[in-house]
């Protein structure tokens, strides 16, 4: 599965004139919770080797730490105050780079008194961050409590997914295959602003080459070929497929179609992948269905599922909202695109997330049997709770609409699908309707409601809550 990993660096400090030793108790306590965090998708670089205990508060350090990030290209900082802190050695390091910053330092134990002199660890912050604003560096903040408070590992773990998010974001590169389908007037999007506001590259690719390289790899049958259809078959059944050819003509052959997908998945892979691209917006249809005699659904899904989300109907904006979700997860957990359909018949605030077919396998219920027909997925989604987004634009404006709820029982129906419970559906419903925003919406499991909140901040967009009150419907 595709994944990037993030590279921190951190840069704790202390006041010059305070206790050393008690800086370094500080440090070690705070970085047993930093090492143990998400580390196997995290690098961090110290400053061990630069300043005495890796603390630093002399301005003569800053130009060799500075180096050492630069060197090690590191995509976040993390400046945890071990008491008062220097705020000019802070400032000077942070204003050398355009990466998200985090400020935090443990609640004191006790106040400064004539027998012991306090921290002053809040205190120092709040000097610090104004000097970081003077400097233009804009930061991210977790409240002054204790190390082993257990909130300071869940808002560190929230910093750590909004720089892996703007990370993403920076070198994005979305694979458009094909334009959009003619109706489909909603799912315009600029590529022009996507570059010179965020950086994010739209490459075409021709539906034409992805199935011309699809129709080869049939034909060269390798052995990885071969060992992905045996999987895709044994993971779903084909018995009711309309099974169809490469030229749309009828067949007996179950194989048939089931090795067509596994090559389109392939394809597309591997034409991504050489373009440089880690998601893609696609003509699902009509281009797909006229080449090749069926829609490509269950190869998006599958695509999905190794860390390459695919939009339907070329939208790009939905490409965007999916790779932010991929990486709000922090790149273990695959994400959907779906349909904002109907109301759920007895839940008045339930709606059907749906879609023809392209969700990805992993998400599926262990108790609903997946099958495909017309070469598309059928299946419900798995129980838990999802983190819906979209990222959109009106008149050059873009918003990140975001909202949390969690599956709950609906209907059964085709395609593939979750019914999902929210707070106040009708809030969310006015919200979409005044938008600017479609049917499509992104979709990931977990809560990412504050992580999202912080991205928009750093990429200086408008953060749409879909929980609190907009514009009112009659």
């Amino acid at each position: 599965m595709y994944k990037e990993i993030l590279t921190l660096g951190v840069a704790p400090t202390k006041r010059g004139f305070l206790s050393m030793e008690e800086a370094k108790r500080q440090k070690d306590r705070f970085m047993k919770v930093v090492r143990a965090v998400n580390s196997d998708m995290v690098k961090i670089v110290d400053l061990d080797d630069i300043a005495e205990n890796g603390i630093m508060f002399d301005m003569k350090l800053v130009p060799a730490a500075v180096d050492k990030f630069y060197a090690a290209k590191v995509d976040a900082l993390f400046f945890p105050f071990c008491d008062f802190g220097e705020e000019s050695v802070v400032a000077s390091i942070a204003k050398e780079f355009d990466v998200p910053v985090l400020v935090w330092g443990s609640r004191d134990e006790f106040p400064n008194t004539d027998a012991v002199r306090g921290r002053d660890t809040q205190c120092g912050m709040f000097a610090a961050t104004k000097v970081l604003r003077r400097h233009g560096v804009k930061f991210s903040y977790i409240y002054n409590v204790d190390t082993d408070s257990g909130e300071f590992a869940e808002g560190f773990d929230r910093f750590l997914r909004t720089a892996a998010v703007l990370k993403s974001l920076k070198h994005l590169r979305i694979a458009k295959v094909g334009e959009r389908p003619v109706p489909f007037m909603s799912v315009m999007a600029n590529d022009a602003n996507l570059l010179t506001k965020f950086g994010i590259t739209v490459v075409p690719v021709s539906p034409y080459n992805v199935v011309k390289l699809a129709k080869e790899i049939v034909e060269k049958n390798s052995a990885e070929f071969s060992d992905y259809c045996k999987d895709l078959t044994g993971r779903m059944d084909i018995s009711e497929n309309a099974l169809t050819d490469w030229d749309g003509n009828q067949t007996a052959d179950g194989e048939t179609t089931a090795k067509n997908i596994a090559a389109l998945r392939m394809a597309l892979k591997q034409l991504m992948e050489e373009s440089g691209c880690t998601a893609a917006a696609m003509q699902c249809w009509p281009a797909f269905p006229e080449l090749i005699g069926f829609s490509p659904c269950t190869a998006m899904g599958e695509l999905a599922d190794l860390g390459y989300p695919a939009s339907c109907e070329t939208d790009m904006n939905g490409a965007v909202t999916m790779a932010i979700l991929r990486a709000c997860a922090l790149f273990k957990d695959a994400v959907f695109l779906a349909d904002l359909t109907i109301r759920h018949p007895e839940n008045d605030n339930a709606e059907l997330l749906w879609h023809c077919g392209p969700f990805p396998y992993s998400l599926k219920d262990p108790d609903s049997d997946a099958r495909l027909v017309a070469a598309q997925e059928r299946f419900e989604m798995k129980d838990g709770d999802i983190t819906v987004c979209r990222f959109d634009e009106v008149d050059g404006k873009y918003i990140l609409f975001a909202g949390e709820g969690k599956k709950v029982a609906g209907p059964e129906t085709n395609g593939t699908y979750v019914w999902l419970e929210v707070k106040d559906w009708k809030r969310w419903e006015e919200k979409l309707i005044f938008g600017p925003y479609i049917h499509h919406v992104g979709g990931v499991y977990g809560k990412y409601l504050p992580v999202l909140r912080e991205v928009a901040r750093y990429l200086d967009i408008e953060f749409d809550n879909a929980d609190e009150q907009g514009t009112y419907s009659l």
